[in-house]
């Protein structure tokens, strides 16, 4: 018998409006899940059950008043701790921040509430939201509920884990340099980055951020289906004022040409042979499905990743320098170090330049994107990597930074990318990446649930070790 924390949030989206379940009954059941697990797992660090136990019973009000609460009516989801919400310590993992407490929410956290979701937990991230693993001085070490020797991914961790592990049906993520996209890979689930400006963005308990994280980070979500994907996409996609960067285009679905372009090894990265069959058999799913599908070269994603370097060293350098040397926390120290040294030299000359190169990027991934609608393209050039393979030496560090080059380059051009789960490889997930046009994620989404349907689709994962 399938049990409520197994039910994606479609399902238990129209049980709640048609009374066939209880925003309360489903909440109690995620509420319960997360007592169980997340002392193994670490996923989510803020709890507040009274809370989403309230925002449960007025749904289920509004439904006993003939209202329709929203797309994700009584939906179970979490929020990562670098976004505002209110009452609720914005930490980004830093102890310097423990007791920054939000007085409103986000965009972001504002739609979810709009929309009937059901905040159940805020999540784990590693400190500043800096890493592709997810720990940090304040809240511990995020495992990853499939398997706890390989990273849960990062920055969002703790989002993806608690997917994985059943505490929610939809996470809350954010994507600066793969932040979404790679937490889904490593917990075999779905994570998309949306384009930039699609979902709107505004933390009031900081100032506000340098123009290279302005310009590259997003939220997104992840789940354990397509369907879910897109409806958390359209609820998080909702209007805000608050956000200049905001673009209101409908997220509804438009036709398409179903052409696809493969890259095995975009400019060249290195690609283990268990990525390679992975991508291979996306594209042979596809074709299943009518899709024309041509290997060939992509647009340039190696000058992609410099960019996003350079762009985002310089915000760090300008912003977050200081409270990295007084956070003292020495994985993000060493991250931060090896980060600079890749990105090169930082000055007002090298911002203006990538500033100027980016536009170039930008049309040439766009004018590729018109011929082939979408790239299927690796999400990391390897299989997810064993928990702290970053810090362990410089060595270490930069095959991390190389395997990472398509999370890396595409939140420069502002693209959209969907990592989609394709089952697990001994032990270890395994999916790929679709990219798309600008604003054209029911592109994305379509592809996606062509290589769910061929019997991709992720399920609950229980940690059951000692």
């Amino acid at each position: 018998m399938t049990k409520l924390w197994e039910l994606t949030a479609g399902e238990i989206a129209e049980a709640v409006r048609t009374r066939k379940l209880t925003a309360v009954e489903v909440t109690e059941a995620h509420l319960q899940r997360l007592e169980q697990v997340n002392p193994r797992i670490n996923a989510v660090v803020h709890e507040f059950p009274d809370e989403a136990i309230e925002a449960a019973r007025q749904v289920d009000a509004a439904i006993a008043r003939g209202e329709d609460p929203g797309l994700l009516c009584g939906v179970p989801v979490t929020i990562k701790v670098n976004v505002d919400q209110k009452g609720h310590a914005s930490t980004n993992g830093l102890r310097l921040q423990e007791n920054l407490v939000a007085r409103d929410d986000s965009p972001v956290v504002a739609n979810i509430r709009k929309a009937g979701g059901i905040i159940v937990g805020r999540t784990n991230t590693p400190a500043f939201s800096l890493r592709w693993f997810t720990k940090n001085n304040l809240h511990g070490q995020t495992l990853n509920p499939r398997n706890k020797a390989i990273t849960p991914g990062g920055s969002s961790g703790g989002a993806s884990a608690a997917v994985a592990a059943g505490i929610c049906t939809v996470g809350h993520g954010t994507d600066i340099a793969g932040s979404v996209r790679y937490p889904a890979y490593a917990c075999g689930l779905h994570g998309l980055r949306p384009t930039f400006g699609r979902i709107p963005a505004y933390n009031a308990s900081a100032a506000d951020r340098f123009i290279g994280a302005q310009i590259m980070a997003v939220s997104g979500p992840i789940a354990r289906s397509i369907a879910d994907i897109g409806l958390s996409l359209a609820a998080m996609a909702a209007p805000d004022p608050r956000d200049p960067w905001y673009a209101p285009v409908p997220t509804a679905p438009r036709d398409f040409p179903k052409r696809a372009a493969l890259t095995l090894a975009p400019d060249g990265m290195p690609v283990s042979e268990e990525v390679r069959r992975t991508l291979l058999a996306a594209a042979e799913v596809l074709k299943a499905s009518g899709w024309d599908v041509t290997e060939m070269d992509c647009p340039p994603i190696r000058q992609a990743a410099d960019l996003n370097a350079q762009l985002w060293m310089a915000d760090t350098l300008f912003g977050a320098r200081e409270m990295i040397e007084k956070e003292a926390e020495p994985d993000s120290q060493f991250v931060f170090k090896q980060m600079l040294r890749s990105a090169g030299k930082v000055d007002f000359e090298t911002l203006m330049k990538a500033l100027q190169s980016r536009a170039g990027l930008v049309r040439a991934w766009e004018l590729f994107h018109r011929d082939y609608p979408v790239l299927i393209c690796p999400v990391s050039g390897e299989l997810p990597f064993p928990q702290q393979l970053d810090v362990s030496s410089e060595e270490a560090f930069s095959r991390v930074l190389e395997a990472q080059l398509t999370q890396r380059g595409l939140p420069a051009i502002g693209m959209p990318a969907l990592s989609v789960a394709m089952g697990d490889i001994g032990g270890s997930p395994t999916g790929i990446q679709l990219v798309g046009p600008k604003y054209r994620e029911d592109i994305l989404l379509a592809a996606g649930a062509d290589i769910e349907a061929a019997g991709y689709r992720p399920t609950v994962a229980t940690p059951d070790w000692g």
